[in-house]
């Protein structure tokens, strides 16, 4: 999916030059397969290439994807996730970035009051 969305639309082939260790060709026909059948692509075909692309902006599929995740891994819980990433990126974060999720948290806070 990433792919795609950098670069708008993809066909099988160009989505394999694009990975750094592709599969096979038939494995990434038969993955863009089922990313279209779950709704997350759709295909025009040219000539006997089918020309996938995203059917949903970049910013939508990322919130439907974290709001699976925490479904998912969570138990809807926000903040098990916040403390989850905080454990695995806390020594990586720049002084900006720390301060730039306080004023998220807060922000966040106020309006949830």
């Amino acid at each position: 999916m990433d792919i795609i969305y950098q670069r708008g639309q993809a066909t099988a082939a160009e989505v394999m030059e694009n990975m750094p260790n592709p599969p096979s060709y038939s494995a990434v026909r038969a993955l863009l397969k089922v990313l279209e059948e779950k709704g997350n692509l759709r295909h025009d075909q040219n000539g006997t290439r089918y020309v996938f692309r995203p059917t949903m902006p970049r910013r939508q599929a990322t919130r439907s994807a974290l709001k699976r995740m925490l479904e998912v891994f969570f138990n809807n819980s926000t903040e098990a996730a916040v403390a989850a990433l905080l454990d695995l990126s806390h020594s990586r974060l720049t002084e900006e970035e720390w301060e730039r999720l306080f004023t998220l948290l807060e922000r966040a806070k106020k309006e949830g009051s």
